[in-house]
């Protein structure tokens, strides 16, 4: 048994190579959440076998706290006025898409199943099991993509993908746990399974709603002199959000999302500084655990089922995914077809089905070891397959769009300063009367308080002289008149307008 001594230093190595290797991913194009499974199943068992970890309930426990980082980070940074438009799309494709992702995906398992040499014939409900399991879209791997991506997406298309990722979790995990019931129990009580359903998405709901409303009145009346016990605050907030939806027979996924959205709308003191921590908290959960299901899987055993998980892969990204997709968005006429393509091909698999297939291992289901290992090596081709093409196919259906550039000078306003912040790209055409400051045409109320040239950064007078590609960072009260004068002066998207509230 390993020492405190050796699990520090051990974890401390797989962090640094999974930070490492996420940066070479990135500019690979290669999913970063991949590479830390790659990395824990090099130190697991079956590669150097430095790390002996075989628990599917440890793996489990810290997936359930990974996944409430990740979703009520999710939540928080998704704002109200980017999900009205496409809400209700949104959650027909984390409910129905879902259902009928299992349903045509488990009937193509029991058939596949049945003539496929090598592996036991599965029943209907262990074939639904299975579908189950990975029937949800991953909210740590579409996240992690999507904004890893350097390019916008027309349509709404991304707020509807984080949307409906953010939220399917909870269809996937009752839809689990009922089959697993229903196998345990041997009966198969659909209005049973419907009145859970109901009742869990509610009870998540509400309590979601409820508790993030607390927790905005909870920061914003307690007055804590240290700024650094707001963050830790909300975490709390966001691990008792989680565990009291689950203790009353709520979905705490949910919970912690719907949570999320309401204080990531919300006032709240440090904002940004909470912001920033929780994408730190979040990035780190998600290696952590990436890292535990790599060290879990045995990779000795993904070759007997690579030939049937290949094929129920194809099936899902080619047909099952797509069929689900189409048929739940027929109501939605305004959703072009190269939309519902994108959305189609962009239904991943990651952390979530491989923890949901935690589930039947631990309860003893039979054939569970078959369920894991398929659904492990769905996950792998999954990202591969989809994960490094959804900016390609983004392109080709000519739904990317250009998203405004990186901030030159990465300073934020206090919230409490209700002004604009700018950052401009200094051209020609500004400079036609006078290269000057005092000669540019702003605003009143409109200051420009610093200049980046090259690599050096200074604070301007009226009588500094610009250049072209100088980068100047502009305040201003007035956000809608600066927009005008800069559409005057030909600037296009070379800008960058961030408003405090």
């Amino acid at each position: 048994m390993m020492n405190a001594d050796h699990i520090l230093l051990i974890g401390s190595v797989l962090l640094f190579l999974s930070i490492v290797a996420g940066k070479t991913g990135f500019k690979l194009g290669v999913p970063v959440l991949l590479l830390f499974l790659g990395i824990g199943m090099i130190f697991g068992n079956d590669g150097l076998d430095i790390v002996e970890f075989n628990n599917p309930g440890t793996a489990q426990f810290i997936g359930a706290i990974a996944l409430s980082i990740i979703l009520f980070s999710g939540g928080m940074d998704t704002k109200y006025a980017e999900i009205k438009p496409i809400w209700k799309q949104g959650v027909v494709l984390a409910t129905v898409g879902v259902f009928l992702t299992m349903i045509l995906t488990g009937l193509f398992i029991h058939w596949v199943s049945s003539v496929f040499p090598g592996v036991p014939a599965l029943s209907m409900t262990e074939s639904m099991l299975m579908a189950a399991v990975m029937s949800s879209t991953d909210s740590a791997s579409v996240f992690s993509i999507l904004r890893s991506k350097k390019k916008g997406l027309k349509e709404h298309l991304r707020p509807t993908l984080e949307l409906e990722s953010g939220s399917n979790d909870p269809m996937a995990y009752i839809l689990t746990i009922v089959l697993i019931q229903m196998i345990e129990a041997g009966d198969s009580n659909l209005w049973k399974a419907a009145f859970e359903f109901l009742i869990q998405m509610s009870v998540g709901a509400v309590v979601g709603f409820a508790l993030g409303h607390a927790a905005r009145l909870g920061m914003n009346r307690l007055n804590i002199d240290n700024a650094s016990f707001y963050p830790i605050l909300l975490l709390a907030f966001n691990f008792f959000i989680f565990a009291f939806a689950d203790q009353i027979n709520g979905n705490g996924y949910l919970a912690v999302y719907i949570g999320g959205l309401v204080v990531g709308n919300a006032k709240i003191p440090h904002k940004k500084s909470i912001a920033s921590f929780f994408s730190g908290f979040t990035w780190l959960f998600q290696i952590v655990m990436f890292l535990a299901l790599g060290l879990l899987v045995n990779p000795s055993d993904l070759l007997p089922v690579a030939g049937i998980g290949l094929l129920v892969a194809v099936f899902m990204i080619l047909i099952g995914r797509p069929a689900s997709v189409f048929a739940s968005l027929l109501p939605f006429r305004k959703i072009s077809f190269k939309a519902k393509t994108y959305i189609s091909w962009v239904g991943l698999r990651g952390a979530v089905p491989i923890i949901f297939a935690t589930y039947p291992l631990i309860a003893g289901i039979e054939n569970a070891s078959l369920i894991f290992n398929v659904v492990f090596f769905i996950t792998i081709v999954s990202l591969l397959v989809q994960g490094t093409t959804v900016g390609l196919l983004a392109e080709a259906l000519g739904l990317a769009e250009k998203e405004p550039r990186e901030k030159e000078f990465n300073m934020d306003l206090p919230e409490q300063i209700k002004s604009s912040m700018s950052e401009i790209t200094v051209t020609p055409t500004m400079l036609a009367g006078g290269c000057q400051l005092m000669y540019m045409p702003l605003p009143d109320n409109t200051l420009v308080v610093m200049v980046k040239r090259d690599d050096r950064y200074f604070v301007p007078k009226g009588q500094t002289k610009l250049k072209p590609g100088d980068k100047l960072l502009v305040i201003s009260d007035n956000e809608e008149e600066l927009r005008k004068v800069y559409e005057q002066l030909g600037l296009g998207n070379d800008y960058y307008i961030e408003k405090n509230e």
